[in-house]
């Protein structure tokens, strides 16, 4: 029996002497072209990939499975149901690529408050406050929380439920859980959370949709979130914060209540500052924002509130600065043209504007709930109903 592989040998020496220089060259300069084309055609196809939980979901993958076995164990799942579930949940590309996206500077308080202190969103404020009056006062009542700062956070979460999210909440709490590793423990807790909540409120979790990051409903809360915080105020019997005026109401009333809303204060008060103590009192600010100090020891340094809150406030406050934009006043017709000086204004901030930073820590936030509010209020009062 002859050695296949001297045969091979054999034939491969016969081929090549039939093969002059030249050719040879040109067989080289083929086969290096070949490979370097193969390859380009390999890390073309690795870049465009698509990710295998994109197409077949997260139950098969041995982290999901371990996570499967804890809420088995913990709290008493299916494991049919959950596998059910994950095996439906996909990858969201674009969710992953929001949470990485770089962090940009910050806007200016006149950039940021625009898109909300507008004509179009009181307007629908003031209509929702009207359909929901009632639950508005009794929240008030039962939680002391004005009607206009819960209406107002509502409108700056979601516009009054126009932009509630479109992504199903199950992919993006299991993208974000499974394939975020920087915040995964998390948003392995808000899916557990979130799996909970549609088990209490017999709801299928294949179905609720919510933004990028899993917030849910009008007033955007978390699952963690609306299993703490989250009521049923209209006495169905379940917790609807898509459909239920009346539950988006008691519930963003109770969150605020729940983190120490203090009922009969205000938020905010324009600053008066002494000239002479200008710069200590900018001193104390970090990103626009100070410590908080008792009001006697902002009085003590030059810095006091145009109304005093009554009576008076024993907590600690803060001095806020709103950049307001260039100055109206400046003359830019002079020859040469006088710059636009940017303005400030300073507010002395109470205990209850940090309450709404509990919701959004940004000081643009609060500051833009306040301001709506006190829109809102001036709109409804100046058309009561019939």
């Amino acid at each position: 029996m002859v050695n296949a592989r001297g045969a091979r040998d054999d034939t491969i020496r016969a081929t090549n002497a039939m093969i002059t220089p030249s050719r040879r060259r040109m067989l080289v300069i083929l086969a290096t072209a070949g490979a370097a084309c193969a390859s380009a055609t390999a890390i073309a196809a690795a870049r465009h990939k698509p990710n295998a939980t994109a197409a077949i979901g997260y139950a098969s993958r041995s982290d999901v499975r371990g996570f499967i076995d804890e809420l088995v164990r913990d709290e008493g799942f299916s494991r049919a149901n959950l596998r059910r579930w994950l095996g439906d949940a996909r990858y969201q590309k674009k969710i992953v690529d929001a949470m990485q996206r770089p962090l940009l500077a910050p806007p200016k308080w006149y950039e940021y408050a625009p898109r909300f202190l507008n004509e179009e969103r009181i307007g629908a404020g003031v209509e929702f406050w009207r359909a929901h009056e009632q639950a508005l006062d009794r929240a008030e009542a039962e939680f002391g929380v004005p009607p206009e700062i819960v209406v107002a956070i509502v409108g700056v979460e979601t516009f009054y439920g126009r932009n509630t999210g479109a992504y199903r909440v199950i992919d993006a709490l299991a993208t974000l859980a499974f394939d975020y590793p920087r915040r995964a423990p998390y948003f392995r807790n808000e899916l557990r959370e979130f799996l909970l909540f549609a088990r209490d409120e017999k709801l299928s979790p294949l179905v609720p949709r919510g933004s990028f990051a899993g917030a849910m409903g009008l007033p955007q809360f978390m699952p963690g979130s609306l299993r703490r915080y989250a009521i049923d105020f209209d006495g169905d019997g379940r917790i609807d914060l898509w459909n239920s005026g009346d539950d988006v109401v008691g519930s963003v009333a109770n969150y605020l209540a729940r983190h120490d809303w203090i009922r009969g204060q205000p938020v905010w008060a324009k600053a008066t500052v002494a000239e002479s103590q200008r710069d200590a009192a900018l001193a104390r600010l970090d990103g626009g924002i100070s410590e908080r100090r008792p009001l006697a020891a902002w009085n003590a340094d030059g810095v006091a509130a145009e109304v005093a809150p009554d009576p008076a406030m024993e907590q600690p406050v803060g001095l806020l600065l709103l950049e307001e934009g260039p100055d109206p006043q400046a003359d830019t017709a002079a020859d040469p043209p006088e710059p636009a000086q940017p303005t400030e204004s300073l507010w002395i901030v109470y205990p209850n504007f940090y309450v709404i930073t509990r919701y959004n820590k940004s000081r643009l936030y609060a500051a833009a709930v306040t301001s709506l509010a006190e829109e809102l209020r001036a709109a409804h009062d100046a058309n009561p109903p019939p």
